[in-house]
């Protein structure tokens, strides 16, 4: 293989896991970093930093990467994902699974890097992973199985820098699991009748487009509770106050552009908005932090 191919193929294999997606819960890994350096009053090394997100990227982009080899069969009977790299023919079986192995490993090492007990609670975040890519075959809250995952985000920050665990970090990964389950009963809007059709579970599928989309305000207001919760015990003042307000005007714009006769705005809800959610709560954090 030619370094053209080699960069070609690297390419494809990033845009067959969306890896520009990783931005969603990437700001609240560092988000947890953040609240642990104020709980011990010292900031992190920066080889702290780096494997803390060499362990972010290696497990968003495993866990990923299987989902696509899992769910390439119902891909390639859903109009929607038809033409998905495995489906259409651009990534074999082989080259995702090995770019599987490869990411989790990474994470493995990343974790052992970091500290015993990350590398221990490796195998538990490895279990949740795998577990989404089958949920939707059992169970309608293979959307919360997403949440745990992400959440594990911060959790495994503070985890990774103190070796313990805290209520504060608790509530911030509730508050990612509300917010990610949220967005994801959005985003399954889209296949409700595919999912019905297929006997695949779904939120959307089991509750119908109204009442899914009353299900993501409760968690979506969830998320903002727990969000608050933060000022209490963590030193975060009125600037991250003022960031989770911008937030809720986020959210709220979200659910504007989510309705139930009209679900043409999905991905400007799903990829923009909840970006910029991921990034504006971190950045009024670190500055709160830092002023």
């Amino acid at each position: 293989m030619t370094k053209a191919e080699f960069f070609e193929k690297t390419k494809t294999l990033l845009e067959m896991i969306k890896f520009s997606h990783t931005i969603f819960a990437f700001p609240f890994a560092l988000m947890g970093v953040v609240l642990a350096s104020l709980a011990s009053g010292a900031p992190p090394s920066f080889g702290q930093v780096f494997w803390i997100c060499v362990a972010m990227v290696g497990a968003r982009s495993g866990a990923m990467g299987l989902n696509r080899i899992i769910d390439a069969r119902i891909d390639a009977r859903n109009p929607r994902t038809a033409e998905r790299h495995i489906p259409a023919g651009k990534v074999s079986r082989l080259e995702a699974w090995l770019f599987v192995l490869g990411s989790f490993a990474l994470l493995l090492f990343a974790a052992w890097m970091l500290n015993p007990l990350c590398f221990y609670l490796a195998p538990v975040a490895l279990f949740f992973l795998a577990l989404y890519s089958f949920c939707k075959r059992f169970t309608a809250l293979a959307h919360v199985v997403l949440g745990i995952c992400l959440a594990a985000a911060p959790i495994g920050a503070w985890i990774a820098l103190r070796g313990d665990v805290s209520w504060q970090i608790i509530a911030l990964g509730l508050a990612v699991l509300f917010w990610v389950a949220g967005f994801d009963i959005f985003y399954a809007l889209q296949d409700l009748e595919f999912d019905r059709e297929m006997g695949l579970h779904s939120i959307p599928a089991k509750l119908g487009v109204e009442r899914s989309i009353l299900l993501v305000r409760a968690f979506h207001g969830m998320m903002l509770f727990l969000l608050l919760l933060l000022l209490i015990g963590t030193g975060l003042g009125w600037i991250y106050f003022c960031g989770v307000l911008v937030v809720a005007g986020l959210l709220a714009y979200e659910h504007l552009l989510v309705k139930p006769d009209d679900l043409s705005k999905l991905d400007a809800a799903f990829f923009n908005m909840n970006g910029y959610i991921s990034v504006t709560i971190f950045a009024f954090t670190l500055v709160d932090a830092l002023l």
